[in-house]
C-alpha cells in the first residue's frame, strides 16, 4: 500500500498561507491537502490518495451517523533547529488508533501505512508548520464507517482521513486552569470504551463540559463509575498530581484500570520525570484526598497532559464538596520543568535519547 501523490494545484499563497501561521490559534485554518484511503470487508486497505481539502460526500444512511462508528487521534508534526520537521512518536499514535479502532468494530490501520499517510502529508505541507517553541502542525487522523445502509452491525467499509492544522498552545501556559469534578456524570465504565479514543467518549462529554463553564470553570475532571470516588481523567486529558518539592518530589498520575485512554503524552511524562530525577507513581487517588492533599500541602502541583494542551497546570478545583486551590493557584516549578523538558525534546533543542522523534524532513 502506498500513497498517491495528487496534491492541491491551487494552494493559498504563501503570504497568506504564513499568516495564518504565524497567528494559528487551535482548529483554525486547515493545510491545502489531506490524505483519503478506503477500506472493505472484500478488498481490505487500498491505496491512499493525497488530494485538495475539501468536504466529504456521504449518504444520508452512511453507518457513521447513526451508529457512531468512528475513531480518531490526535498528534503533531515540530518544527527543527536545522530547519527540518519531525513527528513525536507517530508509531505510538499508530498503535493506539489501530486499537480504538478494534474496540469500535472497525478495520486496524496496518502501522507502517498509517505512519506513512503521516509522513507524505506533513511533507507535503511543511510550508504550514509554525517555527515558535510550543506550536506545531497538529495532526487529525479519523476512520469512520462508510458503509450504507440501517442494519445494526459493523460496517463492512471505512473511510480513513487524515487532515492537519497549524496550532498555538491549547491553553495559556502562564496561566493554571480551574476543573470542575463532575460528580453527575462519568466518563467511562468498565468493559466500555474508555481506553479508546473515539468521538462517542467526547460527545457524552460535553453536557458536563458545559456546567462546567456555568460553575467558571475550565476543564472537567471525571471519577469512576462504579465508587463514584476515585479520580480518572479530564474530559480531554490525563491527569497528574505531585508530592512533595525539589527532587524529592513524586510524580503520580492515576493508573490505568480500563476506563482511561492511556496517553501517549501521559506515558512520555513517566519517563521524563525519571530521567529529571523524579520518583514516579501509578496508583489511585479520591476526591477526599485531592482535597485533603492540597489543604495539607502534601499535594503542591497538579497539572494536566495531553497532545493539543502538552501540560496545563491546574490551579483550582470546584465540586459539590466545595472548592479548593493548589499551592498558589499558579503553575509551579515542577510542572513548569517537565513541559519545558518535553517541549525540548519534540522541538530537537534537547537530546532524545528515547528515540521519540521520527524525522521527516
Amino acid at each position: 500500500m502506498k500513497v498517491i501523490n495528487n496534491p492541491n494545484k491551487s494552494p493559498l499563497a504563501s503570504v497568506e498561507r504564513d499568516q495564518r501561521v504565524s497567528e494559528p490559534g487551535f482548529g483554525k485554518y486547515y493545510t491545502d491537502n489531506m490524505v483519503i484511503a478506503q477500506w472493505s470487508e472484500v478488498d481490505g486497505w487500498q491505496d491512499a490518495e493525497l488530494k485538495a481539502y475539501g468536504p466529504l460526500t456521504l449518504d444520508p444512511a452512511t453507518m457513521v451517523f447513526h451508529y457512531g462508528q468512528e475513531v480518531f487521534e490526535g498528534m503533531k508534526a515540530y518544527s527543527q533547529p536545522d530547519g527540518g520537521i519531525s513527528l513525536f512518536r507517530p508509531e505510538a499514535n499508530a498503535k493506539r488508533f489501530a486499537k480504538s479502532a478494534a474496540r469500535i468494530a472497525l478495520p486496524e490501520m496496518p502501522v507502517d501505512f498509517f505512519v506513512k499517510t503521516v509522513e507524505e502529508l506533513v511533507k507535503q505541507e511543511k510550508g504550514w508548520v509554525p517555527k515558535k517553541i510550543g506550536e506545531s502542525l497538529y495532526l487529525r487522523p479519523f476512520l469512520i464507517a462508510t458503509e450504507v445502509g440501517l442494519g445494526v452491525r459493523p460496517s463492512n467499509h471505512a473511510t480513513y482521513v487524515l487532515i492537519a492544522t497549524p496550532a498555538a498552545a491549547y491553553f495559556n501556559a502562564a496561566k493554571a486552569v480551574t476543573v470542575w469534578i463532575s460528580t453527575e456524570y462519568v466518563r467511562a465504565a468498565l468493559g466500555g470504551t474508555g481506553e479508546a479514543k473515539c468521538g462517542g467518549n467526547y460527545a457524552a462529554s460535553l453536557l458536563a463540559q458545559k456546567q462546567a463553564a456555568q460553575e467558571g470553570c475550565d476543564q472537567v475532571a471525571y471519577i469512576d463509575a462504579k465508587e463514584r470516588k476515585w479520580v480518572e481523567e479530564m474530559g480531554g486529558m490525563n491527569l497528574y498530581f505531585i508530592k512533595g518539592s525539589g527532587k524529592d518530589a513524586t510524580i503520580m498520575t492515576p493508573k490505568l484500570t480500563g476506563t482511561l485512554l492511556p496517553g501517549i503524552t501521559r506515558d512520555s511524562i513517566l519517563t521524563l520525570a525519571k530521567d529529571l530525577g523524579y520518583k514516579t507513581e501509578e496508583s489511585m487517588i479520591s476526591i477526599d484526598q485531592w482535597r485533603d492533599g492540597v489543604k495539607s500541602g502534601e499535594i503542591t502541583e497538579i497539572f494536566a497532559c495531553g497532545t493539543a494542551a502538552v501540560i496545563s497546570a491546574v490551579g483550582a478545583a470546584k465540586s459539590a464538596q466545595g472548592t479548593w486551590q493548589t499551592g498558589d493557584g499558579k503553575p509551579g516549578v515542577i510542572t513548569n520543568e517537565i513541559r519545558a523538558a518535553l517541549l525540548a525534546i519534540q522541538h530537537g533543542t534537547a537530546p532524545d535519547k528515547h528515540g521519540w522523534n521520527k524525522r521527516v524532513i
